[in-house]
């Protein structure tokens, strides 16, 4: 049996952290685990994960900025087969993780589509896929990318190729999705098994027009394709760190 590792990271989450965790908790059997990275929250999201009292739930805490660094702080201690993003704020639908797994037994990484909601549940839009004319292909991801964590599992050996995150990519599910699409089987699924809230506290603006200028966005793509080198690498030659990944 394949275990489930649930990754979140958390940044003064208390008004929707509740939600999110009882959405997933209640889909995951008692060998899952769910890795909490916080990155130094100063409200009572701590209290709330705590509160929960379940030992599948580890929060570790992230002395480094950033959503990037906070993510892969809890993808460093996973220890399942099969590794579920989470953003704090979202809602899992209840048949995603049966869904999901199903779908990996063919697919090495999966997105599925989400409807967009206000912070009260309300659907603002009823497909992720349809705004972002989102699917998989390697340039047209490059071009402009879909893949959105909070929507993404994969298989772990996605993972061990993936990390460490090589310095300055502009997002974890960029790179992840970049890894994916190279090495690994993909697939968009049509299932909508996540209710994704917009507000302005978000950290991601997938939903949104983008707030980057084409400069911005051609270096984002840059900084991305430069490190192919460095998965072929990690590949086919498996060992010491490039210069390209020191931290």
């Amino acid at each position: 049996m394949s275990r489930l590792s649930v990754v979140i990271a958390t940044y003064n989450g208390e008004k929707f952290i509740n939600d999110q965790l009882s959405s997933i908790i209640k889909q995951l059997d008692e060998d899952s685990e769910v890795i909490i990275s916080d990155n130094g929250s100063t409200d009572r999201t701590i209290e709330i994960i705590n509160s929960f009292n379940d030992r599948r739930i580890t929060i570790l805490h992230c002395l480094q900025k950033g959503s990037v660094h906070n993510f892969e702080n809890a993808l460093n201690r996973v220890s399942g087969d099969i590794i579920f993003l989470a953003d704090q704020d979202d809602v899992w639908l209840d048949n995603k993780v049966q869904i999901v797994k199903e779908y990996l037994r063919k697919y090495d990484l999966i997105m599925a589509d989400s409807r967009i909601v206000d912070e009260n549940l309300n659907v603002l839009h009823e497909s992720f896929y349809v705004i972002k004319n989102a699917g998989n292909g390697f340039l047209k991801n490059v071009i402009s990318n879909t893949y959105q964590g909070c929507s993404m599992a994969f298989k772990k050996e996605v993972l061990n190729l993936s990390l460490p995150f090589p310095n300055n990519i502009p997002m974890h599910d960029i790179w992840i999705g970049f890894v994916a699409e190279l090495f690994f089987s993909t697939c968009f699924i049509p299932e909508k098994l996540l209710l994704h809230r917009r507000h302005h506290t978000n950290a991601s603006t997938s939903t949104n027009k983008s707030e980057y200028n084409f400069y911005q966005k051609l270096t984002f793509r840059f900084q991305v394709l430069k490190y192919l080198p460095l998965l072929l690498k990690r590949k086919y030659f498996p060992g010491k760190l490039s210069t390209l990944e020191q931290k």
